[in-house]
C-alpha cells in the first residue's frame, strides 16, 4: 500500500502510517470529524529511495559521519537532504500522489485544496522510542507541484541533524527507520485550541479544555493566553473557568497564509467556548476515551459551529504521578509566611532557625532550615534539608539556585520567616506557591530528605539542534542533572567547591598545600565530567565575593567591602592572585591529561579585552594552550563585555556564556539578593534584552558558540526569544531542563514554520 484515505488506516498501520496518520485513520473510522485526507506510506518513502538508488549514497555518508562532532553531523544533515530533495520522483510514484491529491481535492469541493503536509514517522509512538517533533510539518500547501515538493521535504526531514543523532544516541538503524506522510485538509478555524481528557497532573476525571479564537497556531506558540476551562466529564459541570485577555489571533488571508492579527476589542475579553462547545469536546473526549481505553491529548478546531479533532495521542505524564500524595491537601492548614516559590516541591518538617554559622549543627536530616540567608557555607547543612525558607532574596538568589540542584522546596524573600517561625515548630513548605503553612502534610515528597539527592526522570527525548545544558553548582548534583538527558554542562561553578574545602583557597597555597587544592578541584571536577562525558562541561573559574570568604578559616585577611558584589571578584580578583587561577588550569590540565577532554575553562566578570588576553597567558604558563589544547571562553556579565563583544572575539575565544543574573544586576544598578528591589528586577528590561540579542548576533555572524546560563534560560517566553537570536545552546537549572527543551522545540519548529510560510510568499 503506497497511498491510502484515512478511512483506509487504523491505529495497527502504525508500520506503514506512522503514529499520526495511524491515529488519524482510526479516529476517522470512528466516525469522529476529523479533516479529511490521505497517508502517504512508509513503503513510498522506501520504494523512493531504492528505485531512485540514493539510499546507499546517504547511508555511506552516515557511516563516514562522527555524529558527536557537531559541524560534522551538521554537514552531513544538510548533504543528505539535499540529495533527497533534489532527486526527481520516479513517475509512477508521483502519480499516485497527484491522483489521491486531486481526489481529495474534489471531495472538499476545492480546485486545489488548502492542506497541511505533515511528518508521521514509524516509531515515533512506540513506548522505547520518542520522534515526536524530530520531522517537518508544513502548512497551507496548495496545488500538485507544492504537495509534491513538501512531500520530498518531509522525506528528507528524516534526516534532521538532531534526528540522525537521537537514532544513533539510541542505537535505531537508519535504513530501518522509515516515514510516512499526511495529506489534509486545513480547518479555516474560527476558534480552536486543545483538550486533555483527563487531568494531565493528576488523573483525575476532570477535562481540561483551553482555547482562542482562530486557528490553533496562536494557543499553541504561546502567543496568546488561551481561555481555560475543567469540566467534570461525569456531570458536565465547569469546574474552573478563566477568561483571558486575548490580544492576537491567527488567521487566513486570501493565499491561505497564515497571518497574526489583533483580536477586536469586543472580543478580546469575551468567552470563547460556550456551553454547547464544551458539551461538544466533553462528548468528544469521552468517545476518544472509549476508543483508545486511554486518557489522550488532543488538539481540536471548530468553524461554523463544527467541532474537528486534529490530533490525539496519548496523554504520557500520567505514569509519573505520586498517587500516594494525591490525596493529601494544605486545604486545612493556615498560611503562616508568604515569599517567592524559588524551588518547586512540598516538604514538612521541624523549623530549625540559623542566626549564624556556628548554629549550623543543629540541622538534622529532614528539617526545614529558616534563615535570614543562605551562604557557601550552608550548603552541607542545606544538603540534609527538607526545604528551605529566607527572609532575604529573589529567584536568583544562592538559596534559590542550590535548592533547584538539589531538588529542595524553596520559599525565598519572605521578609519575617526568622522572627515569624519558632524552632521545633512543625511546618510544611510550598516551593511553588512561596507558602508556609503550620502543621505537617505528610507524602512521600514530604517525608523525603536530600540526604539522597532525588534523581529527576527526564521523559521520552525530544531532540533540538538547540543544545539545552545544565548548571550545576556542585558535584553532588551532577547525577541529578545528568539524569535530565541534558546535553551537556553550560555552567560548573567553581566556588562552591573551593568554599567546601574548609579553608580558603589562598592559605592551600601558603601552607605550601598546593597540590592537595588542585587534588580537590580534580575530584569535583571529574565527578560532573564522568557523568556526562563526551558531552560539554564548562567550568567557571571562581567567582565568589568576599564577604562569602570572610568566615573561611584563612579568611580573616579578606577585605571588607561595602557591596561585594560590586568588588573584588571573578577575573579581577583572580589576576591580582594569579596563583589561585593557575591551581585551577592545572586541575584542568591533569584532567584533560587523563582522558577528560570534555571540559572547557571560561573566565567570569570581564570587563576588558586584556584580562581575557592575560588570563589566557596564565593558561598557556602551566602548559595547557587555550584554543588548541582546551575550549577557551567567557562569561558576558557586564555591560562593557556585551557592547565589545566582536573584541574578545578578534583576540580569540571559543565560546561565550550569557551570565543573565549578573547582566541584569549590572545594567539596571540592582542588587539581585536585595528582596526590596526584587520587584524592579527583570532580566526583560528592554535594556538587558537588546544586550543578549547584540551578543547572541555578533556570535553567530563570527562562528562563535554561544549559550546562557542566567535565571533567564529557564524562563519559557525569554528562551523562545533567544532561539530566534540564534542561541547555540541553553542553560538551565536541572528542574527546568524538561520544560527549556520542549521550549526550544517549539520555537525551533515556529522558525522553520515562519521560514515556508516566507518560502511560500515568494
Amino acid at each position: 500500500m503506497f497511498v491510502a484515505k484515512f478511512e483506509k488506516i487504523s491505529k495497527d498501520d502504525i508500520d506503514i502510517a506512522g503514529g499520526k496518520g495511524a491515529n488519524l485513520g482510526e479516529l476517522t473510522q470512528a466516525g469522529i470529524p476529523v479533516p479529511p485526507g490521505f497517508v502517504i506510506t512508509s513503503e513510498t518513502y522506501e520504494k523512493f529511495m531504492k528505485d531512485t538508488e540514493i539510499n546507499t549514497t546517504i547511508m555511506d555518508i552516515l557511516k563516514n559521519t562522527d555524529v558527536n562532532d557537531t559541524k560534522a553531523l551538521q554537514d552531513a544533515s544538510e548533504e543528505i537532504k539535499d540529495i533527497i530533495i533534489n532527486t526527481s520522483m520516479p513517475q509512477d510514484i508521483e502519480t499516485l500522489i497527484v491522483e489521491a491529491y486531486n481526489q481529495l481535492s474534489q471531495s472538499v469541493d476545492e480546485e486545489d485544496a488548502d492542506v497541511a503536509v505533515r511528518s508521521s514517522a514509524t516509531a515515533e509512538d512506540l513506548p522505547d522510542a520518542s520522534f515526536a517533533g524530530q520531522q517537518d510539518t508544513y502548512l497551507h500547501v496548495k496545488g500538485v507541484s507544492q504537495v509534491l515538493e513538501y512531500v520530498q521535504k518531509v522525506w528528507a526531514s528524516l534526516f534532521e541533524a538532531r534526528a540522525i543523532f537521537y537514532r544513533e544516541e539510541n542505537d535505531f538503524d537508519h535504513e530501518k527507520v522509515y516515514i510516512a506522510v499526511c495529506v489534509q485538509q486545513m480547518v479555516q478555524a474560527e476558534k480552536a485550541g486543545v483538550m486533555f481528557t483527563v487531568n494531565p497532573s493528576t488523573g483525575e476525571e476532570v477535562a481540561m479544555i483551553e482555547g482562542s479564537w482562530g486557528l490553533g497556531e496562536s494557543v499553541v506558540s504561546g502567543d496568546v493566553t488561551p481561555d481555560h476551562y475543567d469540566v467534570d466529564k461525569k456531570s458536565g459541570k465547569i469546574e474552573n473557568l478563566t477568561v483571558s485577555d486575548k490580544k492576537f489571533m491567527y488567521i487566513n488571508d486570501d493565499k491561505g497564509t497564515s497571518l497574526k492579527v489583533e483580536v477586536p476589542e469586543d472580543k478580546r475579553n469575551e468567552r470563547v467556548l460556550s456551553d454547547e462547545d464544551l458539551e461538544k469536546l466533553i462528548n468528544m473526549a469521552k468517545t476518544i476515551e472509549n476508543l483508545y481505553k486511554k486518557p489522550m491529548d488532543t488538539e481540536w478546531a471548530m468553524q461554523k459551529g463544527n467541532l474537528y479533532l486534529l490530533q490525539a495521542r496519548p496523554i504520557t505524564t500520567l505514569d509519573n504521578i505520586d498517587e500516594s500524595s494525591q490525596s493529601d491537601s494544605t486545604t486545612d492548614l493556615d498560611v503562616i509566611v508568604k515569599g517567592l516559590g524559588a524551588s518547586p516541591g512540598m516538604a514538612s518538617g521541624s523549623v530549625k532557625i540559623i542566626f549564624d554559622l556556628d548554629e549550623l549543627d543543629k540541622i538534622e536530616d529532614g528539617d526545614i532550615m529558616v534563615t535570614a540567608m543562605t551562604t557557601p557555607d550552608m550548603v552541607p547543612a542545606m544538603k540534609k534539608s527538607a526545604g528551605i525558607v529566607t527572609d532575604e532574596g529573589g529567584v536568583t538568589c544562592h538559596a534559590s539556585i542550590i535548592s533547584r540542584e538539589l531538588g529542595i522546596p524553596c520559599v525565598v524573600g519572605t521578609g519575617e520567616a526568622t522572627s515569624t517561625l519558632k524552632d521545633a515548630q512543625e511546618v510544611t513548605v510550598d516551593g511553588k506557591k512561596g507558602l508556609v503553612y503550620e502543621g505537617l502534610v505528610k507524602t512521600e515528597e514530604s517525608v523525603s530528605t536530600s540526604s539522597e539527592v532525588p534523581v529527576v526522570q527526564s521523559e521520552a527525548p525530544i531532540i533540538t539542534v538547540t543544545d539545552v545544558k545544565a548548571n550545576v553548582s556542585m558535584p553532588e548534583a551532577a547525577k541529578r542533572a545528568a539524569a535530565t538527558g541534558a546535553d551537556g554542562v553550560g555552567l560548573l561553578r567553581a566556588e562552591h567547591m573551593m568554599l567546601g574545602l574548609g579553608a580558603h583557597p589562598k592559605k592551600f597555597i601558603d601552607d605550601g598545600k598546593e597540590d592537595e587544592l588542585i587534588a580537590a578541584l580534580i575530584e569535583g571536577i571529574i565527578t560532573v565530567a564522568d557523568e556526562f562525558y563526551p558531552k560539554p562541561v564548562w567550568y567557571r573559574t571562581m567567582d565568589a565575593p568576599t564577604d562569602e570568604f570572610v568566615t573561611m578559616e584563612g579568611g580573616e585577611n579578606e577585605p571588607i567591602e561595602h557591596n561585594p558584589m560590586l568588588g573584588w571578584r571573578g577575573i579581577r580578583r583572580e589576576l591580582d592572585e594569579p596563583e589561585l587561577i593557575q591551581c585551577e588550569f592545572k586541575a584542568i590540565k591533569k584532567l584533560h591529561e587523563k582522558g577528560y577532554t570534555n571540559v572547557g575553562i571560561m573566565i567570569p566578570l570581564s570587563q576588558s579585552v586584556a584580562e581575557l588576553k592575560k588570563a589566557k597567558e596564565l593558561c598557556a604558563e602551566v602548559g595547557l594552550i587555550p584554543q588548541k589544547d582546551v575550549e577557551f571562553g567567557m562569561m558576558v556579565e557586564t555591560p562593557a563585555a556585551a557592547l565589545i563583544i566582536e573584541d574578545y572575539i578578534k583576540e580569540g575565544i571559543d565560546f561565550v556564556s550569557l551570565g543573565t543574573n549578573d547582566l541584569t544586576q549590572y545594567t539596571l544598578a540592582i542588587d539581585r539578593n536585595n528582596e526590596f528591589t526584587a520587584k524592579n528586577y527583570t532580566e526583560e528590561h528592554p535594556a538587558v534584552m537588546k544586550l543578549i540579542e547584540r551578543t547572541i548576533k555578533i556570535c553567530v555572524e563570527n562562528g562563535v558558540t554561544c549559550s546562557i546560563c542566567g535565571q533567564a534560560g529557564s524562563v519559557p517566553h525569554i528562551v523562545e526569544k533567544l532561539v530566534g537570536f540564534g542561541i547555540t545552546s541553553v542553560s538551565s537549572n536541572a528542574d527546568a531542563i524538561s520544560d527549556v527543551r520542549k521550549t526550544v522545540a517549539k520555537a525551533e519548529q515556529k522558525l522553520i514554520l515562519d521560514a515556508a510560510r516566507a518560502q511560500l510568499k515568494k
